[in-house]
């Protein structure tokens, strides 16, 4: 209903010289009339729509933002450089996150340390994609099922030392780290805060020369120490093999310079998890997340990983197992 509003003459506001006083009550009626019946279906109409958007789940609310905390971590993540976003996680991360629509998604670029620091702040809600279970950080940190099998850490050298190391080496070229630490030799660049696993953490924990522990805190670590390797800074580096053949890629340090050895009394393989801060959101997500990565590590990250892989078959091989049984 259209509502007119008319102006009385001038000379008389009230209206009385053109109908009086009724007239003027009339009109008042007939807008207060008019301005409830607008009103009421204004309010009317918040109230279907706040109802109809009560039912859309998370319509309603605001979403959680969830921080993803990567670090750079080739081949899992890949921060400079050509093949830039293109390592095993790297490619995960999407399929992932488009099964997560209850949440916001953010992705924040941290150091070990630091996103170790995040994780066990229980003001923080965030999730790191690369982890290796230990029972001190499941104190702090909620932890997927295995989520992908990396080969075991080990010790890259200069292969111009191997002498050094030659008499800690088994038939089979596994190193005995425990009796290399022990004989005050040589010196081993770590990344802090980075487990290596239960059979390298108990060394390196054990160890009674901690002074040839030369820890690494920034970004790009392993490649970092690569470089100091190569000035004799330290002899050895722990770390995957793959990425220290990465990172030696991209230095243009020939491969063959390089060798590897697994550690005595390793497995083959580890298995990595995504870790979440240990609160209701954290749990929230970490259902989530199991419920998508039973899918998502068979059908996509186990060949996101094996492309980068020295013996591709070999790895995709091996895989039809992995997730066989529940491993920590």
């Amino acid at each position: 209903m259209k509502f007119t509003q008319r102006r009385a003459a001038k000379s008389d506001p009230y209206g009385r010289g053109c109908g009086g006083l009724s007239q003027f009550f009339r009109d008042l009626h007939r807008r207060m009339v008019n301005r409830y019946s607008r009103l009421h279906i204004i309010r009317l109409l918040v109230l279907l729509l706040t109802s109809a958007l009560s039912t859309m789940p998370g319509a309603a609310y605001a979403r959680e933002t969830l921080t993803w905390l990567l670090r750079d971590f080739p081949p899992l993540t890949i921060f400079t450089g050509p093949q830039t976003g293109q390592g095993a996680i790297d490619r995960l991360m999407p399929e992932l996150i488009a099964r997560m629509p209850e949440y916001d998604h953010q992705i924040m670029h941290v150091n070990r340390a630091r996103g170790t620091q995040m994780l066990q702040d229980p003001d923080l809600f965030a999730c790191d994609p690369t982890l290796l279970w230990t029972p001190e950080r499941e104190k702090t940190i909620l932890f997927s099922i295995p989520t992908y099998a990396t080969p075991g850490n080990g010790v890259t050298i200069e292969r111009s030392n191997h002498g050094i190391f030659a008499p800690f080496l088994s038939q089979d070229g596994h190193l005995d780290l425990a009796a290399l630490m022990a004989s005050n030799t040589v010196k081993t660049g770590i990344v802090a805060e980075r487990s290596y696993g239960p059979v390298i953490d108990k060394i390196l924990h054990n160890t009674t020369q901690p002074d040839n522990l030369i820890l690494h805190y920034g970004n790009a670590a392993v490649g970092s120490m690569l470089q100091m390797e190569r000035l004799d800074r330290f002899q050895a580096i722990i770390s995957y093999w793959p990425e220290a053949l990465y990172h030696a890629q991209q230095q243009g340090i020939p491969v063959e310079e390089l060798e590897f050895f697994p550690v005595k009394d390793t497995s083959k393989y580890q298995f990595a998890h995504i870790g979440c801060s240990k609160t209701d959101k954290g749990r929230e997500a970490i259902s989530i997340i199991n419920r998508e990565m039973r899918v998502l590590r068979r059908t996509k990250l186990i060949s996101f990983y094996a492309d980068w892989m020295v013996n591709r078959q070999e790895y995709l091989r091996d895989a039809r197992s992995f997730f066989d049984e529940p491993q920590k």
